[in-house]
């Protein structure tokens, strides 16, 4: 007798929220965007500190950025493929506790992030690929299938949170670029502007950030590249107007404001690893056996919640991307 076995990400279908609740979810939010009353007496914002407590902040953290014009894509459908198993973390919560080393280190970054201009934005695609091309931000959406998934997100600090994200499969644009036989690897890279981005006076750190992932990383269904959070455009503190999303790793990975991708034979240097090479590595993969040199990763802190509560390894998403490490035994691959 063939037994069907639900995989680790699964959710019973009787703890999913109804269709019709979460569209209008959709439009009360709709609403309260364009009523500044709404907005008010909705919900009380709570800002988080490092470690995943939580306080009330002084000030609203802006859940979209008025000026963005690709609000006409938003809502989409969400893909039930990837399902968590924890409620999402409340909206006014994850967007006010944030990193984004360009405007600082301190975790009311949401603030600072204001200074963020999102149009025009081009995203250059290059390297060692047949199609090299500059494409505006607003063109590329048009062009790609944007979906939904809901996404746990580790950060290498202990606290964690779920996120609905809004974006189209870092795959997509792989094979819009048509890379060459040489590319092993992808360079993502953010905008380096210290005019606008204050953080980027720090001149210790090695602007402008940078990330990269191997090309089998790239194109596993799991790399994301995210456009939108909880129904809308994404607010300029969680990186607009497209970041990464690859759950398996800690949140120092998933880098914000991308506006070149580069295809390449060599492993790139990544912006932690040139920074702190001792402390954060190219592999980055949660893992809660191994410690950060200054804290455990055994557990983590939900934004919002008390208690602390189990880390995964892979952050729970071992079924989707343990295959790729398989030949890479002799490496460091979480930190």
């Amino acid at each position: 007798m063939w037994i069907k076995k639900s995989p680790a990400w699964a959710l019973p279908e009787q703890q999913a929220t109804p269709e019709s609740i979460f569209h209008d979810r959709r439009r009360l939010l709709a609403a309260a965007a364009s009523s500044p009353l709404l907005i008010a007496a909705a919900a009380l914002p709570l800002a988080a500190c490092d470690d995943g407590g939580v306080t009330i902040p002084s000030a609203t953290a802006p859940t979209t950025s008025p000026e963005d014009p690709s609000a006409p894509f938003y809502p989409v459908r969400r893909n039930l493929r990837y399902r968590v198993g924890r409620a999402a973390t409340d909206e006014a919560l994850a967007s006010s506790h944030n990193n984004f080393m360009e405007f600082g280190s301190h975790k009311r970054i949401w603030q600072a992030a204001q200074a963020l201009a999102i149009r025009p934005w081009r995203i250059e695609i290059d390297g060692l690929v047949e199609a090299p091309m500059s494409l505006d931000i607003d063109d590329l959406l048009a062009r790609m299938t944007l979906e939904e998934r809901v996404y746990r997100h580790r950060c290498v600090e202990a606290w964690s949170m779920v996120v609905p994200w809004t974006g189209f499969p870092l795959s997509a644009l792989i094979d819009l670029a048509k890379p060459l036989s040489d590319a092993k690897y992808l360079r993502l890279q953010s905008f380096d502007d210290p005019k606008m981005a204050s953080g980027q006076a720090a001149s210790w750190y090695p602007w402008p950030y940078a990330e990269g992932l191997t090309l089998a990383e790239a194109g596993n269904e799991l790399a994301f590249m995210v456009t939108g959070a909880y129904g809308k455009p994404l607010a300029k503190q969680y990186g607009a107007p497209l970041r990464l999303a690859v759950p398996w790793k800690y949140g120092f990975k998933h880098i914000k404001s991308v506006q070149r991708i580069s295809f390449t034979d060599k492993r790139p240097d990544t912006f932690w690893s040139a920074a702190q090479g001792d402390e954060y590595g190219f592999w980055a993969n949660v893992n809660p056996a191994v410690p950060h040199r200054r804290w455990s990763q055994a557990k983590e802190r939900p934004l919002g919640a008390e208690e602390k509560i189990p880390t995964k390894l892979f952050n729970g998403y071992g079924e989707f991307v343990a295959g790729l490490y398989k030949n890479h035994s002799g490496e460091k691959l979480y930190f």
